[in-house]
């Protein structure tokens, strides 16, 4: 299931968005930007709102002068996957 939101086309067309731009697409990328700044999205769900690689989003949250959210459990369940990877090499 997803979610469509409708935009009127005299207020796409009032938009700043530049003729060289998918609207859809920078839509997209604004929302998740939005959604993942104020909590409301994951780093995996924002970068799929929008499309991107993990790369890619990473890039633009640096940009765009976006904190990553990254707390202390994250960090813990990080290092015990990478020990887990490290055995297995």
């Amino acid at each position: 299931m997803g979610i469509t939101i409708e935009i009127p086309d005299d207020v796409l067309t009032g938009l700043r968005i530049p003729i060289n731009q998918d609207p859809k697409k920078r839509l997209r990328i604004e929302l998740a930007l939005r959604l993942y700044e104020r909590g409301l999205a994951s780093f995996g769900v924002a970068r799929r709102i929008c499309g991107l690689s993990k790369g890619e989003f990473m890039e633009l949250l640096i940009r765009e002068k976006i904190p990553l959210h990254y707390d202390e459990e994250e960090l813990k369940h990080d290092i015990e996957v990478a020990k887990k990877l490290a055995k297995e090499t």
